[in-house]
């Protein structure tokens, strides 16, 4: 979903920088119709821990629609081992905002701001499943591929010099073992559709009369430990074997925990 294309890029005037001291007037993009949600309080409070940590948010201005949100590789919400690299979370331009340049230009100041503060490089876990973006534009910026992950994750690097290559933590099988029977839902703040993606994993397995339980991930530490992904922030583990690791609604899930009545995919 990020933006490609070669219209003249926008200038400063057009990119807000989030800070701590404006965020709650900017917003972050994400829910802005819905600050009155949980995953949009939830998300506000979780940022306000992370700007002291180096956390940056772009965004684009109205009408257009999009932003970056990256940190310091020490400080990623991601399962992996980035010191030195400056880590996007996100990356995102949606709607007619796409094919405008936009994309780059977002991922380009990301890109200068880490040569200056002397970084190793820029990274960002991408996969070509759901949930998060692709590496179509990193490529087009000479990432490069340095680690993958199942089912469809890839870290992606641009380096500025000879840095040892961030690494994914690993260990996925073993830590979605260690969730044991029924649903796990593995979770943070980071994104605020989460508490939703929640919701509707904690009612399908009531609705199937499975066990369910709900592991809140409050610190890097935590995620590193015990996340089955490289996404970190957010999965679904039934049995001990990861399920899915995005979004999924109620009628959905369902299906893949084998409810009488609904067929899976």
């Amino acid at each position: 979903m990020t933006g490609y294309g070669t219209r003249e890029s926008p200038s400063r005037r057009d990119i807000i920088d989030v800070t701590a001291d404006n965020v709650e007037t900017t917003g972050f993009f994400c829910y802005m119709s819905k600050k009155k949600s949980e995953g949009y309080g939830r998300k506000l409070r979780w940022l306000k821990a992370r700007f002291a940590e180096g956390m940056r948010i772009k965004l684009l201005t109205l009408p257009e629609r999009g932003f970056i949100e990256y940190v310091p590789g020490e400080h990623a919400w991601r399962a992996v081992h980035a010191d030195g690299y400056l880590f996007i979370h996100c990356l995102w331009v949606v709607g007619k905002s796409k094919g405008k340049g936009l994309g780059a230009a977002l991922l380009e100041g990301c890109i200068t701001e880490a040569k200056k503060s002397n970084a190793r490089g820029v990274a960002m876990v991408t996969s070509e499943g759901v949930w998060l973006a692709g590496r179509r534009l990193l490529d087009q910026h000479g990432f490069e591929c340095v680690d993958t992950a199942p089912p469809s994750f890839s870290l992606i690097v641009k380096k500025f010099g000879r840095h040892p290559s961030p690494t994914f933590a690993g260990g996925w099988e073993d830590k979605a073992r260690s969730c044991g029977p029924g649903l796990t839902v593995i979770r943070s703040d980071q994104c605020p559709y989460i508490p939703d993606a929640t919701g509707h994993a904690v009612a399908a397995a009531g609705t199937a009369g499975m066990q369910c339980r709900v592991v809140e991930l409050e610190s890097r530490e935590e995620l590193l430990r015990l996340s089955p992904t490289p996404y970190g922030v957010f999965g679904l583990v039934l049995d001990g074997t990861l399920l899915r690791y995005h979004y999924l609604q109620e009628k959905d899930l369902l299906p893949l925990l084998g409810y009488p009545g609904t067929q899976g995919p």
